[in-house]
């Protein structure tokens, strides 16, 4: 059996959707329809994962993994030789899931109040600001090195770069953030980042 991700395009489910395709794993996609709780295979997406809420990943046996930090760790260290992310216990590890951590918490859930429309005007003006703080930190530590751990590109530049995706809904320009402009371009400019994308698109087009 085929890993399956359950994903939604334009969403946290593309940075795994990313590391599959960098990885070159066989695999299928399933759009989970947030207002019906189906899946385009016809699925219950409740009946896979609990919470709702996208990613998941079917595993070959039939497990699934849920949360996209897991995921793209457990995808990294099937392939181990692809260096989408450093060996188990190393401090190399540890920096990766430092990045992983800001990522989530500081600029993921940062993000997550703005999709409210009925969020009120100070509340968003206040978490806009958060996140521009948070962007700033971000371009400082681009402004010398191509990846967030160097030289080179891990499963946290592929969650980085679908949190960027974002900026244009909450109306904020990524061309204030030099390094972090030309980091994104330098992502998107990878194959898999690339068809990752053209495939998301064709499926909201759909």
């Amino acid at each position: 059996m085929a890993l399956k991700l359950y994903m939604l395009p334009g969403a946290c489910s593309l940075s795994p959707h990313i590391v599959l395709r960098e990885l070159g794993f066989p695999f299928d996609l399933d759009q989970v329809d947030p207002k019906t709780g189906k899946t385009a295979s016809g699925e219950n997406y409740k009946d896979v994962s609990p919470l709702g809420y996208v990613p998941a990943l079917r595993l070959d046996d039939g497990q699934v993994l849920t949360e996209g930090v897991a995921i793209v760790q457990y995808l990294a260290d099937r392939k181990p030789e692809a260096n989408l992310a450093p060996a188990p216990g190393t401090m190399e590890r540890y920096r990766l899931l430092e990045q992983l951590n800001f990522i989530a918490t500081e600029l993921h859930k940062g993000f997550s109040p703005l999709f409210n429309p009925s969020l009120p005007e100070p509340v968003r003006t206040a978490t806009i600001d958060r996140l521009v703080g948070r962007l700033a930190h971000v371009d400082t530590r681009l402004a010398n090195r191509p990846y967030l751990l160097g030289d080179t590109f891990t499963v946290a530049d592929a969650y980085l770069f679908t949190i960027l995706t974002w900026l244009p809904h909450v109306k904020l320009d990524l061309a204030r953030y030099p390094a972090l402009a030309r980091y994104a371009e330098r992502v998107k400019a990878r194959p898999a980042v690339t068809e990752a994308l053209r495939v998301e698109a064709e499926m909201r087009r759909v």
